[in-house]
């Protein structure tokens, strides 16, 4: 049976903070309402957003990371995750054409030329009228091989000051105006001492992905910005191994409002490598399930949750325990601060699992947001010594009395902050436990590694 197309754009804005996350959250709910399947995606190393696009599309969000993952894996991410659906849109980050150099690699621009993408522009028309004319016309300029789908002005405050930027706008450039978003008169999306509030944590997630899908479907003509979508062919879907029983093993996952940081590119790698993921809720269960083969706990904001962290104290040992009869624990970010000593917040100090001798407090500005490069220089349970792990980090967290030795962590940093002294990975037995997050589509070697943690543990167990 021939496989039909799916309608595809990339929604890109100036500069960050430009109401491309309002825009594309509105039109995938808007798509999704119409009963029409939408897939989406972000570009770059996101979670937040991400999962806002999925609670609006009511389907995982992939991200799309130029910086971490080759052209081809770029390529084959996208298409074959076409399946059943009508649409895919793509988030872009930061401003169009914003890389890591001058010569703007890996930016929002370069990954729709790589799928052969229309951008959807959107702009902040706030207390400004004829310039975004200007700013559009010079994004058409900057780089004649991108094509775009039109315009879609944003925080638009009055009907008079819509007229004049959308008559500027279609009379200074050839691209349509194919809507606008009003000034919204609060924040859809909660702020915090991070960012926006990831929607786990949010009561009201639901009514503001309604609300947006809502503005999307009154502001905006939905009929031209399908049309001028971009139509891809799906890759044919894979067939899946056959496995048998006996392989598989059965790896733990945190999943509550604490911690929520996954790619979804992980979660199906592990699956895909013969794991049956078990979700855990840190805040109320009373213990580990007994029969774990390894656990992977991802990030998150456990500083958010840390009284209830702290109160659970039977699943805090728990955790211990399994840890010291030998559980292959994987730990990133919000899962390295879980595993240490404390936290302390506000002058009160919650304690943790107490794994690692080091305890943790928060800053106000990031102490690493990037990219990271990092080589494993250490044995451990997971990475073949050798290993270089592109990824990338983003925390507040501080690291206090620290009872170590940065000559102890297994992973040096060529690009990127690190736990302490340009190095990263603290080691407890079979635990791995750092702050540089992976991608599993960018980084084979991690589905890899952990898999065959698990299976070691659960051999042990049976001859146990």
């Amino acid at each position: 049976m021939q496989q039909e197309t799916v309608k595809s754009v990339v929604l890109a804005g100036l500069s960050g903070g430009s109401g491309k996350s309002v825009v594309s959250v509105g039109l995938i709910g808007a798509l999704a309402k119409r009963g029409r399947g939408v897939i989406p995606f972000k570009k770059g190393p996101d979670y937040i957003d991400a999962g806002w696009l999925g609670k609006a599309a009511g389907r995982p969000c992939y991200n799309l990371d130029p910086y971490l993952m080759t052209p081809e894996t770029m390529v084959t991410t996208f298409q074959s995750h076409l399946q059943d659906c009508s649409f895919a849109v793509i988030e872009g980050n930061r401003g169009l054409y914003d890389g890591v150099s001058v010569a703007g690699e890996y930016s929002t621009a370069e990954l729709a030329l790589l799928l052969d993408l229309p951008v959807l522009l959107v702009v902040n028309c706030a207390k400004t009228t004829r310039t975004v004319a200007a700013l559009v016309l010079g994004c058409q300029a900057f780089d004649p091989r991108l094509r775009f789908a039109g315009v879609i002005l944003n925080q638009i405050a009055t009907a008079r000051h819509e007229s004049i930027v959308r008559q500027s706008v279609e009379r200074y450039t050839d691209l349509p105006v194919l809507g606008v978003m009003p000034r919204l008169h609060r924040d859809i999306f909660p702020m915090r001492h991070l960012g926006v509030t990831p929607h786990q944590e949010y009561a009201a997630a639901d009514e503001a992905v309604a609300a947006l899908a809502a503005a999307v479907e009154a502001h905006v003509d939905l009929d031209a910005a399908c049309a001028a979508m971009r139509p891809v062919l799906p890759l044919p879907p894979q067939p899946r191994p056959v496995r048998v029983r006996a392989d598989e093993v059965t790896i733990g996952v945190f999943r509550d409002a604490a911690f929520q940081f996954y790619y979804e590119e992980n979660l199906e790698g592990l699956r895909a490598a013969g794991a049956r993921l078990v979700p855990i809720d840190a805040l109320h269960s009373e213990t580990l399930p007994a029969d774990l083969d390894a656990l992977y706990i991802g990030g998150g904001f456990p500083e958010t949750s840390a009284g209830e962290l702290a109160a659970n104290t039977t699943f805090r040992a728990s955790v211990r325990a399994r840890i010291e009869a030998g559980l292959p624990v994987y730990a990133e970010c919000g899962g390295l601060i879980f595993l240490g000593r404390s936290i302390l917040l506000e002058g009160r100090e919650f304690p943790l699992a107490g794994v690692f001798p080091v305890t943790f407090s928060l800053a106000r500005k990031p102490q690493a947001h990037g990219y990271s490069i990092c080589t494993v220089e250490q044995a451990n349970s997971f990475y073949p010594v050798g290993t270089t792990i592109r990824g990338h980090e983003f925390r507040y967290s501080v690291v206090h009395d620290w009872q170590g030795d940065s000559g102890e962590l297994v992973l040096a940093m060529e690009r990127g902050t690190g736990f302490a002294d340009k190095r990263d990975g603290l080691v407890h037995k079979n635990v791995l436990a750092l702050y540089t997050h992976v991608l599993a589509s960018a980084t084979p070697e991690w589905a890899s590694g952990l898999l065959a943690a698990a299976r070691r543990h659960a051999a042990r167990r049976q001859a146990a």
